[in-house]
């Protein structure tokens, strides 16, 4: 993102539930909120696809070395969900983790890497696998790599 794009306002996700954890995250500087329910927990923001607009989102996330990693699984859902599309669309992110901010770019794990990393997330949050199971659709594992270092302005 252009430093002029990190002067925009990110909106939150709408959902009750995740606004609240975003706030807490954001307002505590990662102290609170960087976790859910004992999960790791990061803040993901990406571009809408449509709208232009910055979009911020929690998701639990796991690691494969210095990479971060996101299940687009939407709870299960037949559809991937919008953050996904957005990254799709655009693969350049902002990624909180605690209080580190920074830029990185997003891919969806190739065929050759998903079994192993599936199973990395799998062990993170083992309710992955029952949503797997409940949908036809192959649920991505998005890798995000870093591309900055230090501390990014992401909202």
């Amino acid at each position: 993102m252009t430093p002029a794009e990190k002067q925009e306002t990110v909106e939150d996700s709408p959902v009750g539930w995740v606004a609240k954890h975003i706030q807490r995250y954001v307002e505590s500087d990662g102290a609170d909120g960087g976790t859910y329910h004992g999960y790791p927990a990061l803040l993901l923001t990406t571009r809408g696809r449509r709208s232009g607009k910055l979009r911020r989102t929690a998701l639990i996330y796991g690691r494969d070395g210095d990479n971060h990693l996101l299940v687009a699984s939407n709870g299960g859902s037949a559809q991937h969900p919008a953050w996904y599309l957005n990254l799709s669309a655009d693969p350049a992110v902002e990624i909180q983790v605690g209080g580190e901010r920074f830029s990185g770019r997003a891919r969806t794990a190739t065929a050759e890497e998903r079994a192993r990393l599936w199973s990395v997330m799998t062990t993170v949050f083992p309710t992955y696998a029952r949503y797997q199971e409940g949908t036809d659709r192959e649920i991505p594992v998005v890798v995000i790599e870093r591309t900055s270092t230090g501390h990014t302005a992401i909202d």
